[in-house]
């Protein structure tokens, strides 16, 4: 869904900035409130997190193709395996703990974009 949203709406630079912000801060209220409502720690069914792990990815880059699929590659990688601190990061409560895996993921996705970009040549 946010490689969609990041693909077709033509976001600025500081656009984008301003949803990834948005989208965490809405999301991190929303997903507290979810996963007290449901009785369920970290429901399947919040995806705002994914949002915001996916735009974090790409936040610095231009919105190629290319690099929106690397990032969602990348994230969703990242998202599944967990690396440290991505894994312990779940066990805080509420919406935090929502979000922060997804956030985790994604700046480790951004950080291996921007690795090859560098080797390619491109800022």
């Amino acid at each position: 869904m946010a490689l969609l949203i990041i693909w077709v709406v033509p976001f600025s630079r500081a656009g984008l900035l301003v949803f990834f912000v948005a989208v965490t801060l809405a999301g991190t209220w929303a997903a507290h409130r979810a996963e007290r409502q449901l009785g369920v720690k970290d429901p399947g069914v919040i995806v705002i997190d994914e949002v915001a792990g996916m735009t974090l990815s790409v936040l610095p880059f231009p919105p190629t193709l290319p690099v929106l699929l690397a990032g969602f590659v990348l994230f969703r990688l990242f998202d599944i395996v967990k690396p440290f601190p991505a894994g312990a990061s779940q066990r805080a409560t509420g919406g935090i703990g929502v979000m922060v895996d997804d956030l985790i993921a994604g700046l480790y996705a951004l950080v291996l974009i921007a690795i090859g970009r560098a080797a390619l040549g491109r800022p």
